[in-house]
């Protein structure tokens, strides 16, 4: 099949570099008005001065910031629901959102539940969309999820155990701030878990069955092996600016649509990735650090040339006399010893303390709204098989 057909356009502006933060007081007032509503994690924007710094930036450029904190790594339908109440009993125009993709995706749900007089949950099953999003602003922390450019939001409904995508072309921020030295005293299991999702973003989208797509490949292999590259220099010094510049500028071109255009992947393991942290609250990283290595290993041979590409022109690794029923054992024993090795990450269910995982409720939830097609063409006892060689 040839590359596809594709409508680019993506409308975020972003400020990239050193300091930029003291640019966000200007741009929210001129991007979300003066009266925002400012979403944040549970307390290291405190900790570290980031909120001061903001709040500050906002009073001397007039607009009013209300607050609200507490946001999870799996961000809830909760926070979604008090940020859109809070929205609209304060009369508020814009959302800046401060912290990385979970914060982020939380401050869109909100955006677009502050039109909605009903559950913002609806959004998620689809039942509603909304007529507008309120205007979105962010400062990111973490580079991981590439949500600052992109109209895609991620909600966990602990009372159904859902964790459901929603997308909407006003969702977009309008304006984001990527300075990489506010990524210097993350935790190293967030550097860690941002790399493999950034990896797992360019994944999704690497392993297609189209031609035709030198320009995405090329980016693509690019985005990979600098991340390769770079976050094992950033877990080793995390001061190191061009690492995490490298690393922050790769998540977001992983996601804003570019390397996507004419050769957009199925998205099979964020999928199942939803249903694993839904169920167990993992870390969105850490969930894709299982699940992803487990699928390569089943699909490998199936798209035999696109993994040959991806292990020669990605790992170094030669694939020359390798069989092709051999290539998802290669693929595998090649990426989770650069998850374990490089970045003290685990690559099952157990090295996260899932010892029983819930494969059945998993497979039975994903498959309610999830058809064989849609899932790359995994049949049920596919899906089983993947769980279970990810236990």
């Amino acid at each position: 099949m040839p590359m596809k057909d594709f409508l680019f356009h993506n409308p975020t502006r972003v400020i990239f570099g050193r300091g930029k933060t003291r640019d966000v007081g200007e741009l929210t007032s001129a991007h979300l008005g003066e009266k925002v509503l400012l979403v944040l994690g549970r307390q290291s924007a405190k900790k570290n001065g980031l909120h001061s710094l903001i709040v500050g930036k906002l009073a001397q450029s007039g607009v009013l910031a209300e607050e609200l904190w507490g946001v999870a790594p799996n961000p809830s339908i909760e926070s979604v629901r008090e940020g859109a109440r809070i929205v609209r009993d304060k009369g508020l125009t814009g959302v800046l959102a401060v912290g990385g993709g979970s914060v982020i995706d939380c401050a869109k749900a909100i955006a677009a539940a502050a039109w909605h007089d009903g559950d913002p949950w609806e959004l998620f099953e689809k039942k509603i969309k909304p007529p507008n999003v309120l205007p979105i602003g962010c400062v990111l922390t973490l580079a991981a999820t590439g949500s600052e450019a992109n109209g895609n939001s991620v909600i966990s409904n602990p009372a159904t155990e859902q964790k459901l995508a929603w997308y909407h072309p006003e969702a977009y921020p309008a304006f984001s701030i990527l300075d990489p030295e506010l990524t210097f005293t993350l935790p190293p299991e967030q550097t860690a878990y941002g790399a493999v999702d950034i990896l797992s973003h360019v994944y999704e989208q690497f392993f297609h069955n189209l031609e035709g797509t030198d320009i995405q490949d090329g980016m693509a292999i690019t985005l990979m092996r600098s991340v390769i590259a770079n976050a094992p220099v950033a877990l080793a010094n995390p001061d190191d600016y061009d690492a995490r510049a490298s690393l922050m500028w790769a998540s977001t071109l992983a996601l804003n649509g570019l390397i996507g255009a004419g050769a957009v992947g199925d998205w099979t393991c964020h999928m199942l990735e939803h249903e694993l942290s839904a169920k167990h609250d993992l870390a969105h990283g850490a969930g894709l650090a299982v699940i992803f290595p487990s699928w390569m290993r089943l699909v490998a041979a199936r798209k035999e040339k696109r993994f040959r590409l991806f292990l020669e022109r990605v790992w170094d690794v030669s694939t020359q006399g390798v069989a092709p029923e051999r290539l998802g054992q290669l693929t595998y024993d090649t990426v989770t010893r650069f998850y374990r090795d490089r970045l003290s990450a685990g690559v099952t269910m157990k090295d996260y303390g899932v010892d029983n995982p819930r494969v059945d409720d998993m497979v039975t939830c994903m498959l309610t709204y999830k058809t064989q097609e849609t899932l790359g063409g995994l049949t049920r006892d596919e899906v089983v098989k993947i769980f279970q060689d990810a236990a």
